[in-house]
């Protein structure tokens, strides 16, 4: 399976995703109008990933800002890869990045660390 990569630009994240490491990189700002069009390419090419058991995945997020819009397309992605582990199909772990100063970064970590089932590590970057 091919690599997936967007490149950052005004509005979107960077997104690199390694089909052989089972590394999935979302790093950036993301505050795009049609955030459903912009990640439905990334839910498509996870949904072809995520049919071959036994992986080991580790999703590192670096986000400096999201909207509201952008957390519904977060969600859905952890859902997804919650749905994977559960299934018994592979592992998944979560690295959510943040700023030592960013406390909404960081709350919102612990929301998504909530919300799902996976391991999720909350790293503070350093300066």
């Amino acid at each position: 399976m091919e690599n997936f990569f967007i490149s950052a630009d005004t509005f979107i994240p960077e997104i690199n995703f390694n089909a052989q490491t089972g590394e999935l990189n979302i790093s950036g700002e993301s505050y795009h109008e049609y955030t459903l069009e912009f990640y439905q390419p990334v839910f498509n090419w996870l949904t072809e990933y995520l049919k071959t058991p036994g992986r080991n995945i580790v999703l590192n997020f670096r986000m400096t800002y999201y909207n509201t819009s952008t957390s519904r397309r977060f969600l859905e992605l952890f859902d997804m890869l919650e749905d994977y582990q559960q299934q018994g199909k592979g592992t998944v772990t979560v690295n959510w990045y943040y700023k030592p100063d960013d406390i909404d970064m960081k709350e919102s970590g612990e929301e998504y660390a909530d919300d799902v089932s996976l391991r999720f590590n909350l790293i503070p970057l350093e300066h």
